[in-house]
């Protein structure tokens, strides 16, 4: 059981193996921890959980974690478990010897950590429990839930502001995909409209690599990226359920690990999904977006969307998913023009009243304006978000900057040719007005003898489509679900159409894309690449042995530092980063051994100081007890002190004999209090 009186920073190493906070957390900690309603928007993978399982250790009672995914809830438990805190879940699909097992931990005063889906706070039973817990702090994960507006809207949210009166106690919310309107929301609902204490952090997960492209054969394009990344874990987002399968079939085809997820599954098959995905390395799963929120997999390397997503912030809270760990990983989006029909056409055909249809239409304007970037996509993205960073030189537009060129008179051809086919026709039609193509449907109409008949003649079919695509990306156009998806112009449109203003088009994607390839981002160098597959074999080992996700013994991001530092005995493992106490004990030797080739054993105790970065001191005490073991001449009766007595000594440094006569007893302290105290100053 954790010491509420114990510093965050000596829990934060001792249970999660970190020797110092991510930028923005120690403040979330200490509010959460000091009983302060919080709420506290990160990015993803930005470690929001940290946030609020570090306070639960700190404070005295039970914390209440309402979390929307029983997969989510079941990975943060078995890595709480792993990592030694009494943690536990009530969902349906505990066995009943897990439930078993929380309701006793719940009646002997042992739990410190109950995750709960919202739905359960529906039934009385569920508050008559809790109000007998002794409840100290309400954690809300994936806070965002809460609006009604949002696109993963959980009606049983509702009644967390109530439980949170019921109970009379803090609550902590977090989530990190959050606009001024959710945010407001949020604090209407949760916390009865009074402001808690807000944290807004920097949304840029500097850790993904952000890429682009107009779609060109898509399947095939999602294939090579796919056998580019062989053997590395990814998810594949697709807009329908049957492309889902048949993209998750020809993965399977070409020999990768791959399995499909949709809302149209059953039940059972998607949480066999959901449990492969959790404990299977490498495994690609092919899905609609029911499939991720909550996902807690930390290693996931990459994000590929088949389909344009639906707004920027559905894309940003999808590619989150990718690199939770902090290692290297990637997001690649294809889209193309049937993508933005598709996406306004159910905009304006949905039941949602025209401001709200206003403003879906400008969050899909910002995902088109980051598709058709021009510079530096992570600089447009976080623009977006409020944040304003320095290009990053992690995105494709910074490895390769495109080449641009004046695209106002090819816009004003195309937006001619709508305008005098009084807007009433698609693309292809209007490609074939501007390359004089007569056709019959041209002809039948009269289109031929238009004065925008056969004026775009200097470009091909395939570059006439990526100015079209350009443009409504730059919104200048709009298909229209009421005339089918005819093309009209915007009011943006009109200075460009009059002269008032030009228009820079990207020349690049007027060509097709196959001679842009994007760079595989590497773990770790080449040479190291043999050591991380051996790590990642012993993990492997373990977890199925454990029959846990991999992640769970040691993240992928672990196993770098692992690489990186060789560590060459248990005191310099336990400073590895993700390494704490209880890992250390269960798993440290095993993965030494890969390293290092040798065996190796330490004393609970001494491991304990190694957590702490004071195992040197406590070897200094050992090796002066050593040479005092029968006194300063060497004739006295042998007498030592326990491991647990030199940790003590380590863990609390007294500044006199006295003070460590209250450690030890006379007896030692008479024979080694005086040396011990020389080697204490000495560190000071």
């Amino acid at each position: 059981m954790p010491s509420q009186d114990a510093p965050a920073e000596v829990l934060l190493k001792e249970y999660f193996g970190f020797d110092a906070f991510r930028p923005g957390q120690s403040e979330i900690v200490q509010a959460v921890a000091a009983g302060q309603n919080t709420l506290a928007i990160m990015p993803t993978g930005g470690g929001k959980s940290l946030c609020f399982q570090l306070p639960a250790l700190m404070r005295a009672g039970l914390t209440v974690v309402i979390s929307p995914l029983i997969a989510l809830m079941r990975d943060q438990v078995r890595g709480l478990r792993e990592a030694g805190v009494a943690a536990g879940a009530l969902t349906s699909g505990n066995t009943q010897e897990e439930t078993d097992d929380v309701w006793d931990m719940l009646q002997n005063g042992a739990l410190k950590m109950l995750y709960l889906a919202p739905e359960r706070l529906a039934s009385s039973a569920t508050q008559r429990m809790l109000d007998q817990a002794g409840v100290s702090l309400i954690a809300v994960d994936e806070a965002h839930c809460v609006s009604q507006w949002g696109h993963d809207f959980r009606p049983d949210y509702l009644r967390i502001g109530e439980l949170r009166r019921t109970l009379d106690c803090p609550l902590a919310a977090f989530t990190a995909t959050a606009d001024q309107e959710t945010r407001e929301e949020m604090v209407a609902r949760l916390f009865d409209g009074h402001p808690p204490q807000t944290f807004l952090h920097g949304f840029d997960r500097p850790n993904i690599h952000l890429a682009f492209k107009p779609k060109d054969g898509p399947r095939q394009q999602i294939l090579k990226y796919a056998l580019e990344r062989k053997g590395r874990s990814g998810i594949v987002y697709c807009g329908t359920r049957a492309k889902t399968e048949g993209i998750a079939k020809a993965l399977r085809d070409e020999g990768h690990a791959a399995c499909h997820y949709h809302g149209g599954m059953d039940a059972q098959d998607r949480r066999h999904v959901e449990e492969r995905f959790a404990t299977e390395d490498g495994l690609i799963v092919v899905a609609t977006v029911a499939f991720g929120m909550g996902v807690d997999k930390p290693d996931i390397r990459w994000v590929a969307h088949a389909d344009l997503p639906k707004s920027i912030e559905a894309y940003y809270q999808e590619i989150g998913r990718a690199g939770r760990d902090g290692a290297p990983a990637e997001a690649m989006t294809l889209f193309g023009p049937e993508d933005i029909r598709l996406r306004r056409a159910q905009i304006d055909e949905g039941l949602a009243p025209a401001d709200r249809r206003a403003a879906d239409h400008g969050r899909l304007n910002a995902l088109l304006g980051l598709a058709e970037a021009q510079v530096c996509r992570r600089e447009t993205l976080l623009a977006y978000f409020g944040d304003s960073p320095a290009r990053c030189g992690n995105c494709d537009l910074c490895e390769t900057p495109p080449e641009l060129f004046d695209g106002t008179e090819a816009v004003r051809m195309a937006l001619s040719a709508a305008l005098r086919t009084e807007e009433s026709f698609g693309a292809g039609h209007l490609i074939d007005i501007l390359l004089g193509k007569a056709t019959d449907k041209v002809l039948g109409r009269g289109h031929d003898q238009l004065p925008t008949f056969g004026v775009g003649k200097a470009y091909q079919r395939n570059q006439w489509q990526a100015i079209f695509r350009q443009m409504m990306g730059f919104d200048l156009i709009r298909p229209d679900s009421e005339r089918q998806g005819a093309l009209v112009m915007t009011d943006q449109a009109l200075p460009i159409l009059r002269g008032e203003e030009s228009v820079q088009l990207r020349k690049d994607t007027l060509t097709r894309e196959t001679t842009r390839r994007l760079a595989v981002k590497a773990l770790v160098s080449e040479e190291d690449a043999p050591m991380l597959s051996a790590l990642k074999a012993k993990r492997r080992a373990l977890a199925e042995a454990a029959r846990a996700p991999a992640y769970v013994i040691f993240p992928d991001k672990t196993l770098i530092e692992m690489v990186e530092r060789r560590p060459s005995n248990l005191d310099e493992m336990a400073s590895v980063p993700g390494v704490g106490a209880k890992k250390l004990e269960r798993y440290g030797a095993a993965f030494l051994e890969i390293l290092s080739g040798e065996s190796a054993t330490l004393h609970p105790a001494r491991r304990k100081v190694a957590v702490q970065g004071r195992g040197d001191l406590y070897d200094a005490l050992l090796q002066e007890q050593a040479r005092l073991l029968r006194g300063e001449f060497g004739t006295d009766k042998p007498l030592s002190c326990s491991a647990a007595q030199l940790a003590r000594i380590v863990d609390r440094k007294p500044r006199s004999i006295e003070d460590i006569t209250r450690l030890l007893d006379e007896k030692r302290s008479e024979r080694f209090g005086s040396a011990f105290l020389e080697i204490l100053h000495a560190e000071d």
